[in-house]
């Protein structure tokens, strides 16, 4: 089996090492904090003392905290990375990626980036996702290990395209969560349990989930007068405002997305649909 290297043993980094010993990878482990590798070293991994002694493997796999550790931990032994395969699995932003994979290039190594869909605890199981962009090749001689984690996809050779699906997938995912503790703070404001509320959102949110195939068809056409769509108007969310502010409860939320659903009325497209507010978004960027 290839010898593969993880550098950083957090949550994550531990359990992609965990999940390739069981897969019957050799495993070489490093941390800053020494200790730390102790629970990987008692199921079989090799700690390495220093980042140059964990050099030496087929793939080496960097799980940080962020883009600067990245060069924090790599910098010191760029000297030894010619010729050397690397995979980032640290979040970085796109350009992040982008900068990584170019440093990894200009000491002579191979860089694939990837973005991970999945807790620690959901490595190896069904459910985990993983993104990767960056050097096709790489993906490919490794594919066997990758897919071990979690179901693997290459994006393309552009390395920043997977920290860019991850960081937008996270967005779609933190604002929904939000939306939940916003319902939930509606409701718990009149004594009624978050329990009770979360069966019913998440077959609510279940239900609607599949419409984002429609909108995405909708504003990539970009036609948002097309016919079937709730109108802008009609989207106005006054009543949840109003319910929210009755029951004491912070409106800094949905006042959000009122105020881009208000843009696009005000402009005149108060009879578009609802996909619209994207424009909203893209004119504050």
């Amino acid at each position: 089996m290839p010898h593969l290297t993880v550098l950083g043993t957090g949550e994550m980094g531990s359990a992609l090492a965990r999940s390739a010993l069981a897969n019957g990878y050799r495993v070489t482990v490093w941390n800053r904090t020494p200790a730390r590798t102790a629970p990987l070293t008692d199921a079989g991994a090799h700690a390495a003392t220093t980042v140059a002694d964990a050099l030496d493997a087929d793939l080496i796999v960097v799980s940080l905290f962020d883009h600067r550790s990245v060069h924090a931990v790599l910098d010191p032994v760029a000297g030894h990375l010619n010729g050397r395969r690397v995979l980032n699995l640290t979040t970085t932003s796109p350009d992040g990626a982008r900068e990584l994979s170019r440093w990894a290039a200009g000491h002579g190594a191979d860089y694939l980036d990837g973005g991970i869909l999945a807790t620690p605890d959901m490595i190896g199981a069904d459910g985990s996702r993983i993104l990767y962009s960056g050097a096709r090749h790489l993906f490919d001689e490794h594919r066997h290990l990758l897919e071990t984690w979690g179901a693997a996809e290459h994006l393309g050779d552009d390395a920043g395209l997977a920290s860019l699906y991850d960081l937008a997938l996270l967005a779609a995912m933190y604002l929904m969560f939000a939306g939940f503790f916003h319902g939930a703070a509606m409701v718990t404001a009149q004594g009624l349990p978050v329990k009770d509320f979360a069966v019913r959102a998440a077959d609510w949110l279940r239900a609607m989930a599949p419409a984002v195939t429609g909108y995405a068809e909708i504003i990539d056409s970009g036609d948002y007068a097309a016919p079937g769509q709730q109108s802008l108007v009609f989207s106005d969310i006054s009543d949840i405002v109003d319910a929210s502010r009755a029951q004491g409860v912070s409106t800094e939320l949905v006042d959000v997305v009122q105020r881009l659903i208000h843009r696009q009325i005000d402009k005149g497209h108060g009879a578009d649909g609802f996909a619209r507010v994207i424009e909203s978004i893209r004119e504050a960027a």
